[in-house]
């Protein structure tokens, strides 16, 4: 077990006092899959939730279904319920003869909050186009078309989530020990933090063959279409932007990020053992700029790593430390 001092370090700081203290766990791996850089515990087991999204579309791209790099986006998002993610989604299922009743994801408001006030002014209610995970379960619907399986596709059982259980235990290296039921209503894969890093490094150094043009595929559609991904004003989506094209990444749930780097050839994961979120994105930010991919100085980087905090009159009021 890592000590606290092997660990990334995430502090709030408020005057003269560290007011709050996230640690965090992360792995960079290489194109071997092997580790070449780490803090806490490389084989602390966790959920990825919504990090591993890319994986759980592997089946799909597989599959030889004809979708295009925003479909593709979508299958990978945690997106904010607006106009753009709920128009997309539901053309998807209308090309599928679908709509949102087949979605088993449930319904929650848009994250977005002018799309949840616009919802609120004309008397209405979110619905499952809403949910930040519909363009992933509009993936699993046309994968369980082209299976010619049942509506129950979140059921572990179901030919589908046998196939993301495959795909994620071949990507990870690793047997998975077990599963959780995530927000959204689908089974989530446990893995080692090691082996979701191997995951990422996979994506950014995907080989030739089909599984490899399917990763590439993937990762490239990340890219293409940072503002599917995630949003205006998320992590994921300003990373990828301020990245250029030289990273993707992705968020989950509890504070786990995963990011891949298709020009090195390298992979990371981290969980905030908190699961704060703000920790986990500041990590992320510090790596992309330890490996390169950022510079130290660029406004993401600095916003997310080691921004000020303002108050309701405008005053600073604390600030965020970031220690790799």
């Amino acid at each position: 077990m890592a000590g606290i001092a092997d660990m990334a370090v995430v502090e709030l700081w408020r005057g003269d006092l560290p007011e709050s203290v996230h640690r965090v766990h992360a792995v960079v791996a290489d194109a071997t899959g092997e580790p070449v850089a780490l803090w806490g515990d490389p084989g602390r087991i966790i959920y990825p939730r919504s990090s591993c999204k890319m994986v759980q579309a592997l089946p799909l791209v597989l599959s030889g279904a004809d979708l295009s790099s925003e479909r593709l986006a979508l299958a990978c998002a945690s997106h904010q319920g607006t106009p753009m993610h709920v128009a997309r989604v539901a053309d998807w299922l209308a090309d599928l003869g679908l709509s949102e009743a087949d979605l088993l994801c449930g319904a929650h408001w848009p994250t977005d909050r002018e799309s949840a006030h616009a919802l609120l002014r004309a008397g209405a209610r979110p619905g499952p186009l809403h949910n930040n995970c519909s363009g992933k379960h509009a993936g699993f619907l046309h994968l369980a078309r082209h299976l010619g399986a049942g509506p129950d596709y979140v059921a572990p059982d179901h030919p589908v989530q046998r196939a993301v259980r495959a795909a994620f235990e071949e990507a990870t290296g690793e047997p998975s020990p077990g599963w959780g039921i995530d927000g959204c209503s689908a089974p989530n894969f446990a893995t080692t933090l090691r082996g979701l890093a191997r995951a990422m490094a996979g994506f950014a150094a995907p080989g030739p063959g089909r599984e490899g043009e399917a990763r590439a595929r993937l990762v490239g559609a990340m890219i293409a279409h940072p503002e599917l991904v995630a949003g205006e004003g998320r992590a994921c989506t300003d990373l990828m932007r301020a990245a250029q094209g030289r990273a993707a990444v992705k968020t989950g749930a509890e504070g786990v990020f995963v990011g891949i780097l298709p020009g090195r050839g390298l992979g990371f994961a981290l969980k905030a053992e908190d699961g704060a979120t703000r920790a986990a994105e500041a990590v992320t930010a510090a790596l992309l700029v330890r490996l390169g991919v950022l510079e130290a100085a660029d406004p993401v980087a600095q916003r997310l790593t080691s921004g000020i905090q303002h108050n309701w009159r405008g005053l600073p009021a604390a600030r965020l430390v970031t220690r790799l």
